[in-house]
């Protein structure tokens, strides 16, 4: 059953318009200080009954054609009764509030001008006294322009909400596309490590059933590892840095007997800069040992020229397929940084990425950079 309301259900407005109807009152305060006939008190209650639905009408058809028809409505019922009623120009006042709610604000301040304008030449032409329409003619620009600048302000309001609603959007959107890039990146190598440890305790399972057993439990343990890592991708942290990313992928690549070459640089790397490469590091060296078919793998870290550079570079075939999701996600995390990302086949496969010393995000603020040194 829908419910029979007065006033829309708009938080803004609560229940103001109430308490602006205490002015109402002031059109029955002529007839009473000037002793009127029965007629013109008759008259003035005729005009208070239309009125009042009016007056809550206006608020539900704020901002419509049928808006400037409850204001025409308003001001000529002020018009037609004023000669009679002293206090008749109360509702003249309330057609410049309207008004003054009218979008845009130079039309607005055209319906404010008009009406007041209309009320004066009224006043002028039938020689009402100056005490009715002095106060008529300056309250009525005072309200009237009072509620253009708060309609103002509730459209900045109004467009301050939509694009703070936008921007939640896009804020969730990139944590689904962050949370996304992370899982492919950590699920993608711990995934590939477990395959190539649990074949290798297969083989090793007749021959050296004791080894066999060691890498059974290293599967174990890079499962719980998968596990935090994941809880703290989707939490948007790092537990583990670029040093255990180095260590981790010596175990990759032992297991599929790729030679590993290590030339890391002491560097100084903010938290955002070590989680890209080490993101970066591990979705490297995963494709290295999927899809390269390698003997050796080189990895390097270095600093000069105002650039820290690290190197990914395979003997290999080379890169013979399009940019997945994984180097799509190393492309968009390099540049997030400021960046430069690229894969060169020669033939083999070199990951470089370049990242320039100066770089520093506002999510940095106020963490201290760590001194990266790592002995492989």
């Amino acid at each position: 059953m829908t419910r029979w309301r007065l006033l829309p259900p708009d938080c803004e407005l609560g229940w103001t318009p109430f308490a602006w109807l205490i002015y109402f009152p002031t059109l029955f305060l002529g007839p009473v200080f000037d002793h009127s006939s029965p007629v013109v008190w008759m008259a003035t209650i005729v005009v208070g009954m239309i009125f009042l639905p009016l007056y809550f009408r206006g608020f539900w058809s704020s901002g419509s054609a049928e808006n400037l028809w409850i204001i025409a409505a308003m001001a000529v019922l002020a018009m037609l009764l004023e000669p009679f009623n002293a206090g008749a120009p109360v509702l003249t006042i309330y057609a410049a509030s309207f008004a003054g709610s009218v979008r845009p604000t130079r039309r607005a301040a055209q319906l404010i001008l008009v009406i007041v304008a209309a009320a004066l030449v009224e006043a002028i032409f039938l020689r009402i006294p100056a005490t009715v329409w002095i106060w008529q003619a300056v309250f009525s620009l005072i309200v009237g322009f009072t509620n253009t600048h708060f309609a103002n302000v509730r459209e900045s309001n109004a467009k301050l909400l939509r694009a703070q609603e936008e921007i939640e959007h896009l804020a969730k959107m990139a944590e689904r596309e962050r949370i996304a890039r992370d899982l492919h990146d950590l699920l993608g190598h711990t995934l590939s490590l477990i395959t190539l440890k649990a074949a290798l305790a297969s083989r090793l399972a007749d021959r050296d059933p004791a080894r066999a057993i060691a890498e059974i439990r290293d599967v174990e343990r890079i499962s719980r590892d998968a596990l935090t890592e994941v809880r703290a991708a989707v939490g948007g942290y790092r537990a583990f840095g670029l040093a255990h990313q180095v260590a981790s992928a010596t175990s990759m690549l032992s297991a599929a007997s790729i030679e590993l070459l290590t030339d890391i640089t002491p560097v100084t790397l903010s938290p955002a800069e070590e989680t890209v490469l080490s993101l970066i590091l591990r979705e490297a060296v995963t494709n290295v040992v999927r899809h390269s078919h390698a003997t050796r793998c080189e990895i390097t870290l270095s600093e000069s020229d105002g650039m820290r550079s690290m190197f990914v570079a395979d003997d290999g075939r080379g890169k013979s397929v399009p940019d997945g999701n994984g180097i799509t996600g190393m492309r968009e995390r390099v540049a997030s940084l400021g960046g430069t990302f690229s894969v060169e086949s020669f033939p083999g496969t070199r990951v470089r990425v370049n990242l320039p010393l100066a770089i520093r995000l506002a999510t940095d603020s106020g963490l201290p950079p760590a001194r990266l040194s790592i002995i492989a």
